[in-house]
C-alpha cells in the first residue's frame, strides 16, 4: 500500500528461514528479492544480499569433532571451532564438504546470483583450487579473473607450486592456461615481482622470457663491476635458458610446427647471438671486476654500462674498458670485438676515449691508442688523424711539446697543418705547407698568410710574403 521497496523485507524473511534451518523456503524468499548479476565477469563479488547469505551459510556449518571419553576432548572441540568457523577443516576431508548440505546452499545462491569471481574465491577459500581452475576453463572468465581470484590468492598463501602443479594436470601442455599465464606475467612485472615472475616463466618453460629477467637481476641496482663480478651466476642462467630453447627450437623442427603459442619465439640465429652477447659480457665483467679491484679503475659514472643496452651504452662499455686497464693495450683487444660483433662507430669510440685522456693528461697513452687502433687491421687511412683532431677540437691547453708530438704522429700532411692552424701555431704550419706540391703549396701558404694577417702575427705574414 505504501508503495516501499518489498525486497528488504523478503530478504529479511530469507535470512530468519535460513536461521532457522529451513532452507527450501529461505530459497524462496531470496528469490523475489535477489538478481542475478548483469556481467557474470565483473570483478567484485556480486550483490552485497548474496554476499549476507553465503557469509552467514559459512558462519554456520560446524566442524567435525569425533567425540571421545579423553579429557583434552572439549579442548580440542574448542580448538577445532576457534580454528574454522567455516567450511575449511571438513573441506579438507578428501571433499567430504561436497555432501554437506550448507556447503551445497552456497553453491546455488553463488551460481543462482553470484559473479564467477565470488565462486571461484568461494572455491579458495576452502581448498578447491581445482574446482576454481575448472570453473574458470568452462565459464571463459577473463584473466582478470584468473589473477584476482586464483593466481594472487595462491602466491600470497605459499600455495604457487600447487597452483602450478594442478594447471600441468589439468592441461599437460598448458596451452589453455596461455592466455592466464602471460596476464599474470605482465601482473607480476607490473608490481615489480620478479622473483615470483621467474618462477613462474620457469614453469611455463618460457625460456627466452626467462632469460630476459635474469637480464634484469643481473643489471638491477648496481654501481660497480666489483657487484656485477658478484653476481655472474645470472649470467651462466642466461645461457642456460638460450641453450635449452635452442634445442628445443631444434628438436621441433623435425616434427611438425611447435604448438607453443604463448612462449617467447625468437630465431636461432638471434638466440646465437645473445648467447655471444653474454659470452662477451663475462669477459667485460671479469676484466673490470679486476681492474677495480687493483685500484686501476678510474670512470665513476652515473650509471653501470653493459652490453646489454642500446649502442650508446655498448660504446660506454668499450670506452670503459679501454680506460681502465693497467695500459691502453690491455683493454683494447676486449673493446676491440665490442665494437666489431656490435658493429658499433669505432672512430667515435676512440675519440671519447682519446679526449678522456687528455682529460687525464695521459698523452703519452693517446699515441699507445693511435698505435693500436692502427695495428687493429680495420682503421681506415685517416682514423688516427681524425682522433687527434677531434681531440684538438675541444681541448685548446694541451702542453706544447705532447702537443708536437700529437701532431708528429698523424699520417698525412694536410691533417697536421689543419692541426697546427687549429692549435694557432701558424709558423709550424708554414713549414709543412712549404713542403708540398708546388701549386698546392702556394694555396696552403697563402691561407696561413691570410690567418696570419687576421691574428696579428706579422712575422709569418711576412715569412709567407717572402715565400710567395
Amino acid at each position: 500500500k505504501s508503495g516501499l521497496d518489498p525486497g528488504g523485507a523478503w530478504h529479511a524473511w530469507g535470512m530468519a528461514c535460513l536461521k532457522a534451518g529451513n532452507l527450501s523456503s529461505a530459497r524462496e524468499k531470496f528469490n523475489r528479492c535477489l538478481k542475478p548479476p548483469m556481467d557474470l565477469n565483473q570483478l567484485n563479488h556480486g550483490s552485497r544480499l548474496v554476499q549476507d547469505v553465503v557469509q552467514y551459510l559459512e558462519s554456520t556449518v560446524k566442524p567435525i569433532v569425533i567425540a571421545d571419553d579423553d579429557y583434552f576432548a572439549t579442548l580440542r572441540e574448542l580448538e577445532a571451532t576457534l580454528r574454522t568457523r567455516s567450511l575449511s577443516l571438513e573441506m579438507m576431508c578428501e571433499g567430504k564438504i561436497q555432501h554437506n548440505s550448507y556447503y551445497q546452499e552456497c553453491l546455488f545462491y553463488l551460481h543462482s546470483y553470484g559473479t564467477n569471481l565470488a565462486i571461484i574465491s568461494f572455491y579458495m577459500r576452502h581448498d578447491c583450487m581445482r574446482e576454481a581452475l575448472l570453473h574458470l576453463l568452462n565459464k571463459e572468465s577473463p584473466s582478470e579473473v584468473f589473477i584476482e581470484g586464483i593466481f594472487i590468492p595462491s602466491y600470497e598463501s605459499g600455495k604457487l607450486h600447487m597452483l602450478e602443479n594442478l594447471l600441468e594436470t589439468i592441461d599437460p601442455g598448458l596451452e589453455s592456461w596461455g592466455v592466464y599465464l602471460i596476464a599474470a606475467c605482465k601482473y607480476l612485472q607490473r608490481k615489480n615481482y620478479y622473483h615470483i615472475l621467474y618462477e613462474v616463466q620457469q614453469f611455463m618453460k618460457d625460456h627466452v622470457r626467462a632469460a630476459m629477467t635474469c637480464i634484469r637481476f643481473f643489471t638491477h641496482g648496481a654501481k660497480s663491476y666489483t657487484e656485477l663480478g658478484g653476481k655472474q651466476t645470472w649470467l651462466l642462467k642466461i645461457k642456460d635458458h638460450l641453450k635449452v630453447y635452442l634445442q628445443e627450437v631444434s628438436r621441433s623442427s623435425g616434427r611438425k610446427k611447435m604448438a607453443f603459442t604463448f612462449r617467447k619465439k625468437m630465431s636461432a640465429t638471434d638466440v646465437s647471438r645473445h648467447i655471444n652477447t653474454v659470452d662477451l659480457q663475462m669477459e667485460v665483467t671479469k676484466f673490470l671486476h679486476r681492474c677495480e679491484s687493483s685500484g686501476t679503475s678510474q670512470m665513476t659514472g652515473s650509471s653501470l654500462p653493459t652490453l646489454f643496452g642500446n649502442n650508446n651504452m655498448k660504446m660506454d662499455v668499450a670506452c670503459k674498458v679501454i680506460l681502465e686497464g693497467k695500459n691502453i693495450e690491455e683493454g683494447f683487444g676486449i673493446a676491440f670485438r665490442v665494437l666489431q660483433d656490435f658493429q658499433l662507430e669505432a672512430t667515435e669510440v676512440y675519440s671519447k676515449v682519446a679526449k678522456q685522456l687528455v682529460k687525464q693528461q695521459k698523452y703519452s697513452e693517446i699515441r699507445q691508442l693511435l698505435k693500436c687502433v692502427n695495428e687493429s687491421g680495420v682503421a681506415a687511412k685517416n682514423d688516427g688523424d681524425n682522433i687527434i683532431l677531434n681531440c684538438l677540437n675541444e681541448f685548446k691547453n694541451i702542453p706544447a711539446e705532447d702537443l708536437d708530438n700529437l701532431i708528429q704522429d698523424m699520417d698525412s700532411d694536410e691533417n697536421k697543418i689543419q692541426a697546427y692552424v687549429m692549435c694557432n701555431k701558424l709558423r709550424s704550419a708554414y713549414l709543412v705547407s712549404v713542403r708540398q706540391e708546388k701549386t698546392r703549396a702556394v694555396q696552403l701558404v697563402q691561407h696561413v698568410q691570410q690567418l696570419a694577417e687576421s691574428s696579428g702575427d706579422d712575422v709569418v705574414k711576412a715569412i709567407c710574403a717572402q715565400w710567395l
